[in-house]
């Protein structure tokens, strides 16, 4: 697709739609997520701050802020971009979007990139909320802002895929709540995971959260369970590996077309 083929007004449509449905739901979008963020803060930071105060001479509340931050960046990356793609599916709608001058990229970067803006915007609001209760330090802010971007983007692509998949509104929670969470609070999100016995630490390391929330507590406080080049390469890899299944969803029809 030539730069003088790109459906711009489109793709700006496809944001545009999504970005005021965002705002039409700032309660559900910002609040909800802040409050409960806030109260992890209020439960780990005091119950288990109180007895464990330093993390790697981290304060254990500051500590645990990029693991929510993730955990945040996580669930709201999915649920907006599988919500987005859904809702035309089960209202029948999609069919004027197929038909419409756009391309599947297009459509892509419509979808993905409104859910990539709200779920940065929000964790943004989450870290300005959690450096006014703990102390919050950002060693690399680049590094961070990367590890935000392609994060948020990863799992906006995950959810994009998880939106397509899904025949029914229950599908849209089942991967989030039964998987992407667990892996999360298993991911090192609350603790290093160097404080796990060798056997449990090894095991962990097959979680591929576990590289992502390491790369971006680097960038808070230059420390990590595993290297940042890795921690980045695998965020990377599983970020082509999205993108080459929703483009063979597009190609293939797949839940799209009966």
């Amino acid at each position: 697709m030539s730069v003088a083929a790109f459906n711009h007004r489109g793709v700006w449509a496809i944001y545009r739609f999504e970005m005021a449905r965002f705002t039409r739901t700032l309660l559900q979008s910002v609040v909800t997520p802040v409050v409960s963020t806030s109260l992890y803060f209020v439960v780990f930071g005091s119950a288990i701050g109180g007895r464990m105060s330093r993390v790697d001479g981290v304060p254990y509340g500051a500590f645990i802020v990029p693991g929510l931050l993730m955990l945040s960046l996580f669930t709201t990356s999915i649920s907006n971009a599988s919500f987005g793609i859904y809702f035309p599916k089960f209202t029948g709608t999609i069919y004027e979007l197929l038909s419409a001058p756009v391309s599947f990229y297009e459509m892509i970067i419509g979808y993905v990139g409104a859910a990539v803006t709200k779920s940065v915007l929000l964790g943004l609001v989450i870290l300005v909320t959690a450096a006014a209760c703990v102390p919050v330090q950002i060693h690399h802010p680049f590094v961070m802002a990367a590890f935000l971007l392609l994060t948020a983007t990863t799992f906006s692509l995950f959810g994009f895929v998880i939106g397509i998949w899904a025949t029914g509104f229950e599908q849209l929670q089942f991967i989030p709540a039964l998987i992407v969470t667990p892996l999360t609070f298993l991911g090192g999100a609350f603790y290093s995971i160097d404080m796990l016995p060798p056997t449990w630490r090894t095991v962990a390391l097959f979680n591929p959260v576990v590289y992502l929330i390491s790369g971006f507590r680097w960038s808070f406080y230059g420390m990590a369970d595993v290297a940042v080049g890795v921690s980045l390469g695998m965020t990377a890899a599983f970020l082509l590996v999205l993108l080459a299944v929703v483009g063979w969803m597009f190609k293939t029809g797949y839940r799209l077309k009966k």
